[in-house]
């Protein structure tokens, strides 16, 4: 009984993790589109901001004594910083040349770019099964986006190098908490200020610092607020990230993805009467079905794999 108590404690744990992931997510996406569209905060001085804020909240949560923090080799980190910040900035950059349908579809063929990089790079195997569940969530994805879907070759490359660079990063995620037996905290505590600092050095280059459209420009006290919130959430975003791919896996974190996509269209339909095609709930209902089966197969696999070990003499 108190495997079985503790199985539902962990289950618990990983189902409000990736409620937590849900809400944020949902809310940044809208959110920094909001802040490009209507205030035009400079895109990788807004990436900075999340940076900083992330290890600020992070500074203040081992003061809180909530995590301790671990001494790791700056060396092991550097890739994992270089791709933490082309994850941000790349999918901020799609997201800001593209329209929502296209930056949500590009986003859906990061999990079979993960798949390859772990098939190829890490010698894991998935079953044919699991493999084929990729079908039906990828072309929901695409009936979803259909007719939002406008296509542009600067938005194209932006979503290209997003979507390589962002599997890079999960699936380093993951690996660097097993290899340096690191939890999610301990992790982006060294991680995020060594990204700050890459992205301090960059910024001069690509945008202006001081002045109009400058991160020190005179900008609106709403702007200001609304940038804040935004790094705030982004704090959330990153730890929730972290959290899930080292409690589930990189492929598990983009399936749940691919839910909160249709409930993102699905809450638009709601709240704000967004219109909904036929196309795009058949593409919803195909995703979730994708979703659904990875999931019953991913368990069984799962329960699988413990049987064995039970069995094992």
């Amino acid at each position: 009984m108190a495997s079985l108590a503790d199985r539902m404690r962990g289950n618990g744990r990983i189902a409000a993790g990736l409620l937590l992931n849900l809400l944020v997510s949902i809310c940044i996406v809208f959110l920094n589109k909001w802040i490009y569209v209507h205030h035009g905060f400079p895109n990788m001085s807004l990436t900075l901001v999340h940076f900083v804020v992330t290890w600020l909240g992070l500074y203040i949560c081992q003061k809180l004594d909530i995590f301790a923090p671990k001494s790791l080799p700056p060396s092991k980190l550097l890739l994992l910083a270089l791709s933490f910040c082309g994850f941000v900035v790349f999918t901020n950059l799609s997201l800001q040349n593209n329209t929502i349908g296209t930056y949500q579809l590009a986003k859906a063929m990061t999990t079979p770019v993960i798949i390859v990089i772990q098939t190829l790079c890490y010698k894991k195997t998935f079953s044919t099964k699991i493999q084929l569940t990729l079908i039906p969530i990828t072309l929901g994805v695409i009936l979803n986006s259909y007719y939002d879907v406008k296509f542009n070759f600067l938005g194209m490359v932006f979503a290209a190098l997003g979507v390589l660079v962002t599997s890079l990063y999960q699936v380093w995620v993951g690996a660097k908490q097993h290899e340096l037996q690191v939890n999610s905290m301990q992790l982006l505590y060294y991680q995020a200020p060594m990204s700050s600092a890459m992205l301090l050095v960059a910024v001069p280059f690509f945008e202006p610092v001081f002045g109009e459209g400058g991160i020190f420009g005179p900008w609106s006290v709403s702007a200001l607020l609304m940038v804040l919130l935004s790094g705030g959430i982004a704090f959330m975003v990153n730890l929730s990230i972290y959290w899930i791919i080292g409690n589930t896996s990189p492929v598990t974190y983009n399936m749940f993805g691919h839910f909160k996509f249709c409930i993102t269209l699905f809450g638009g339909y709601v709240l704000f009467k967004d219109p909904l095609s036929i196309n795009q709930g058949l593409g919803m209902l195909c995703t979730l079905f994708g979703i659904l089966t990875y999931t019953h197969l991913k368990l069984s696999e799962q329960e699988g794999s413990k049987s064995k070990l039970v069995q094992r003499p």
